[in-house]
């Protein structure tokens, strides 16, 4: 036998099989479960530190029973080569209060490229820290006097993660993008402490202890950063459980998840670890299958704080069936084939359109349509609840309209808005608004630009079309 004809396999073959495994639902899910496992031993490390899942990708390895219902948006691209950014859309200045009150948080998230901590931890969290740390000596004046330069301000990366370079980089940022945010309209909670990031991993050899002296304030805040998956160089790791191991299986679950949310894994989580490979297609479909047909309430509308509540955000699902207030009005950006609009005594309803009509759509109908239904109820004494399908994007696009053409800067409700003034400036501002009130709120810049195009050009754009009679 010529053992120089026995082919070797091909690398497309060996592609394909990795490709194969890596979308398996099966091993996502077991692999998954491996990096759960790693997580609840970190949180039984610091049982009363709040838990919380850095969205999306973290919310898989979190259990909602013991995470702290609270939302942490840290994205990584924010922390990418050459992309460094602190993006005051997602300033998530709502997690101060949290930090002040408990001295320390967990925020879990994972990353599938092969690299041990994902950008979001080892660079857009840094980045959040430290800037946070510059803002509070330009807007707590009386911070630098008592503390000084007990006060620490540096930036503090992973070196096993971060280059010197890329570190250095950074830190030539930091000043001003602290500058844009003490120039903001956010609160800032004065904070006891500086914060400073630390880094978790599965090869963590020994996890880090704090323990200040109950007599001063600790030296610093820590933000507990645990990457959930195991590094694999290449490829998938087999295990003896029967499955194959995948990084960041939690990543990017539109691709190999059939539909399924880390809330329907946590639901359903028994069913799922107990079912056979042959059995979990199946399973998965019939979970998603259930959920989707429920019609529960995630969360209530968010009203915006700045302007008392007249205004409120809220996804489609977040809307009650029969609402109990009927002070409130509801506008409600459906997505739907029909052209035509439907009004009731509650109720507007605006169909979208998807795609690249999809943006005209919003500047020429969806705006003008709804600004006359919320003229008409705040003129009413009612207040307005504005809801998308996501409640993070166009919804947030029609209320920020709102809140520059009828409120003044000081939050006040203006009854007309002949006079009103709008500059990129004071649509930021309300746009911070919105973000303090509804944290997860995540407008596009498609949206965004469209907003700034109704109220920065003359308002032929306005008016037209109308609304018919309910």
């Amino acid at each position: 036998m010529n053992l120089n004809s026995i082919d070797e396999p091909r690398s497309e073959d060996v592609l394909s099989y990795i490709r194969k495994e890596s979308l398996d639902v099966y091993n996502r899910l077991h692999s998954i479960e491996e990096d759960v496992a790693f997580v609840d031993q970190v949180h039984k490390s610091y049982p009363s530190t709040p838990l919380l899942p850095n969205l999306r990708c973290g919310a898989w390895y979190t259990d909602p029973a013991v995470a702290t219902p609270v939302p942490a948006y840290f994205k990584s691209t924010d922390g990418h080569n050459n992309n460094w950014s602190f993006n005051l859309r997602r300033a998530n200045l709502h997690l101060l209060p949290l930090i002040i009150k408990r001295q320390s948080i967990i925020l879990v998230d994972s990353t599938r490229s092969g690299k041990k901590i994902p950008d979001a931890l080892s660079k857009t969290i840094p980045i959040w820290c430290s800037v946070i740390n510059r803002a509070m000596l330009l807007r707590h004046l009386s911070l630098k006097e008592e503390r000084g330069v007990d006060w620490n301000v540096a930036l503090y990366t992973p070196p096993s993660t971060v280059s010197r370079q890329e570190h250095h980089q950074i830190e030539q940022r930091l000043d001003n993008w602290a500058r844009d945010l003490a120039n903001s309209s956010f609160n800032l909670p004065l904070l006891p402490s500086p914060l400073r990031p630390v880094w978790i991993t599965p090869s963590t050899s020994t996890f880090p202890t704090f323990s200040p002296k109950e007599s001063e304030p600790p030296k610093f805040f820590p933000v507990i950063c645990v990457s959930a998956s195991k590094q694999v160089r290449q490829g998938v790791e087999r295990r003896t459980g029967g499955f194959s191991y995948i990084q960041g299986s939690g990543d990017d679950h539109e691709l190999w998840g059939m539909g399924l949310t880390p809330e329907m894994f946590w639901a359903h989580r028994t069913r799922l670890r107990a079912a056979g490979r042959t059995d979990i297609p199946t399973l998965v479909a019939e979970i998603v299958g259930s959920e989707n047909n429920a019609s529960a309430i995630q969360n209530p509308p968010s009203p915006v704080l700045h302007v008392e509540g007249r205004l409120l955000l809220a996804a489609i699902n977040e809307i009650p069936q029969s609402p109990q207030d009927a002070n409130i009005r509801y506008i409600i950006l459906t997505p739907s084939s029909e052209e035509s609009q439907t009004v009731d005594d509650t109720h507007v309803y605006i169909p979208t359109v998807s795609g690249k009509k999809g943006q005209s759509h919003f500047l020429q109908t969806i705006l003008p349509l709804s600004m006359e239904a919320i003229n008409q109820a705040l003129q009413g004494g009612k207040n307005v609840c504005v809801a998308c399908e996501s409640g993070k994007d166009m919804s947030v696009g029609v209320v920020l309209t709102a809140l520059q053409l009828y409120f003044g800067g000081d939050g006040l409700y203006i009854s007309s808005n002949s006079a009103y003034s709008a500059d990129k400036r004071s649509i930021r501002t309300r746009l911070e608004w919105i973000i303090e009130s509804r944290p997860q709120a995540n407008p596009s810049r498609t949206v965004l630009k469209r907003v700034n195009e109704f109220l920065l050009t003359p308002s032929t754009f306005r008016g037209v079309p109308s609304l018919p009679g309910p």
